[in-house]
């Protein structure tokens, strides 16, 4: 199932972040794409954030990967600088799949082939206007119970930023 959101403002990306932390569980992967800048490390700050990590979440870029505490383990990725997907069973990426966290992977299309098929994928496109929009793909149920909360969590605010 596909979702299609617009945002123009910054606590638009933290509002759907948030939304995901009420539906991410243990082993959920959570795979993002966009070009440089488009906001894939906010939107993961601001989701550990809801996961009450305590810990500044910056990207992994030279060490690849960040482990941080929250409500449970989470595993941020980021593998813009590997070269072949096989880099990954280095560093023990099967293990983190598995693991008993939850998997953030930025520049997941580069390793596309390694994701299982109930990841959940969430392109951020950068527009000329500075605006975002926003495709997440994944489960029919995941899709729905974020709508949900999006829509619930959109409600709750004076103003009505957040179009799906």
């Amino acid at each position: 199932m596909l979702l299609e959101l617009k945002i123009e403002f910054i606590e638009e990306t933290e509002t759907i972040a948030r939304a995901f932390s009420e539906i991410l569980t243990r082993g959920d992967i959570l795979c993002l794409q966009g070009d440089l800048g488009a906001g894939k490390t906010t939107f993961t700050q601001f989701l550990c954030q809801a996961l009450k990590v305590e810990d500044y979440v910056t990207s992994p870029t030279f060490n690849i990967i960040n482990n941080y505490e929250g409500v449970f383990p989470i595993y941020h990725f980021d593998v813009y600088r590997i070269s072949e997907p096989d880099e990954m069973y280095e560093i023990g990426f099967d293990e983190y799949l598995y693991g008993m966290g939850i998997c953030i992977i930025e520049w997941a299309n580069l390793v596309a082939e390694l994701i299982p098929n109930s990841a959940v994928w969430m392109t951020i496109l950068l527009n000329v206007n500075g605006s975002r929009s926003i495709r997440i793909e994944g489960d029919d149920q995941i899709i729905l119970k974020l709508k949900a909360h999006l829509e619930k969590m959109d409600n709750s605010y004076e103003r009505k930023d957040l179009r799906l």
